[in-house]
């Protein structure tokens, strides 16, 4: 037997390539051939020729993104969640063995929202829009702080310097693009590529208006249902078919969903969006500790599952509201929390050997490298191994980071890079108390872990 498979996450850092390993390792284990194509935040690699689709017998897609399914009409194709790649891979090629039926043009709609409800609905489609989203974050926050490294407060004023530059390219330029994109890419997942350019439109709008990250959000679900539903209602003969994607799809949604923005929802959600700002903004004390607590342990319940990604967005929408040269607190809370889950494992299995196998303590060397990279899934494999010991102790250590971020009034302009962005000039608002946030969590979880746990039966060698 031979398969093929697309692996894609919505941040295209961990599980997309955790998700390829697992099943490379699972085929070679029954003894089956395998080529898994990466969809990944760099691109795609590994990418499936022509001759590797026509060869195959059955296509995996593990994917928590829209995967575009057009190169496997009439084979046999099964469509899940990443993660299920990476928890069972063995179960998902026998499925995928089993399969009867080709994937078929005339189905495609009808296979697609079945796929779309079997992977969380509206969630996929916010995952899809965040996921091309962040790389205009990183991009545009990393220019930003470089500016004014260079430049000082003033640096945008600055004509003709490679200051101004920076800031015309991160906050004139990239940083306008993230709320389009994020509502373009929402509504492609819903309603593919005629959705691009409503929910890109409604996304701008948004910006303009005020309305910010959740204006930005519900122009995207709007856009793409609205072409949904213009696809449905709109019957034209044959002869004038090309209209539609050129033309009539494109103008009418984009007609529809401007409107509604600038007359139904402009006004609303500018106003909810001021709210949330003001409230952050207002964040002090008690009140600023508890919600880095919440978020932190947040990070660290589900390994950056549901619950993790809600916490990430909610950092990454109060980057969305900043003026050139501030930094989120939030932000900040998030992601030294989601660092101290593979930290502390990496950190405990160092000093504990004897409570760790061997297999544990050689992924703990990698759970550094993950951990200061801020990909909290490098603690999957100790949390799947003894959930009721890891976990309690990850979401201890995260909960003190987060709050310890908050009471020190840690910043940060980016939404990702772990530590790798700690040294770039107005990335981080008080780097020491950051530093000190992170190692504080990192040590306490992993503290609770190793007094938690029991000593193995075998004896370890140091």
């Amino acid at each position: 037997m031979k398969y093929v498979a697309i692996t894609s996450c919505s941040t295209g850092i961990a599980h997309t390539y955790m998700a390829a390993e697992a099943l490379q390792i699972a085929a070679k284990e029954m003894n089956v051939e395998m080529k898994v194509e990466t969809q990944g935040s760099i691109g795609a690699e590994n990418v499936l020729t022509d001759k590797d689709i026509r060869e195959a017998d059955a296509v995996i897609i593990a994917a928590s993104t829209s995967v575009n399914k057009d190169r496997f009409i009439g084979k046999k194709l099964i469509e899940v969640n990443v993660d299920e790649a990476i928890k069972d891979p063995k179960a998902l090629i026998e499925k995928a063995s089993k399969l009867t039926t080709a994937y078929q043009a005339e189905k495609a709609a009808e296979q697609a929202k079945t796929a779309k409800e079997k992977n969380l609905g509206p969630y996929k489609h916010l995952m899809t829009g965040v996921s091309y989203m962040i790389p205009f974050v990183v991009a545009g926050g990393i220019m930003i702080a470089l500016a004014f490294a260079l430049g000082g407060i003033n640096a945008g004023d600055q004509k003709g310097t490679l200051a101004a530059a920076f800031m015309q390219i991160g906050g004139g330029t990239s940083f306008a693009l993230m709320l389009p994109v994020l509502a373009g890419f929402i509504a492609f997942s819903i309603a593919d590529r005629p959705g691009i350019v409503p929910g890109m439109i409604g996304g701008m709008l948004a910006n303009a208006i005020g309305a910010g990250f959740l204006g930005a959000l519900v122009a995207g679900f709007l856009a793409g249902y609205v072409i949904i539903l213009l696809k449905q209602v709109i019957k034209i003969p044959k002869a004038f078919q090309g209209l539609m994607p050129v033309l009539i799809l494109p103008l009418l949604s984009s007609m529809i969903v401007g409107l509604v923005m600038i007359y139904i929802l402009g006004k609303p959600f500018t106003a909810l969006n001021n709210f949330m700002t003001d409230w952050l903004n207002g964040l002090s004390g008690i009140n600023s500790v508890g919600l880095g607590i919440i978020l932190g342990a947040m990070m660290a319940i589900d390994m950056a599952g549901p619950i993790g990604k809600a916490a990430y967005f909610f950092g990454v929408a109060s980057l969305t509201s900043l003026q050139p040269g501030q930094t989120s607190m939030v932000m900040a809370a998030v992601m030294a929390s989601g660092m101290i889950p593979p930290l502390s494992m990496a950190l405990a299995s160092l000093i504990a050997k004897d409570k760790f196998t061997a297999e544990e303590r050689e992924a703990g060397k990698t759970a550094w490298v993950l951990g200061l990279s801020f990909i909290t899934e490098g603690a999957i494999p100790f949390a799947a191994a003894d959930p009721l010991r890891v976990l309690p102790s990850v979401v201890l250590g995260s909960a003190v980071t987060g709050g310890l971020s908050m009471l020190f009034k840690c910043g940060l302009a980016v939404p990702h890079g772990g530590i790798f962005v700690l040294p770039i000039p107005g990335a981080v608002g008080n780097l020491l108390g950051y530093i000190i946030a992170i190692a504080a969590g990192t040590v306490v979880a992993a503290f609770a872990v190793i007094v938690l746990k029991k000593k193995k039966e075998v004896a370890v060698n140091a």
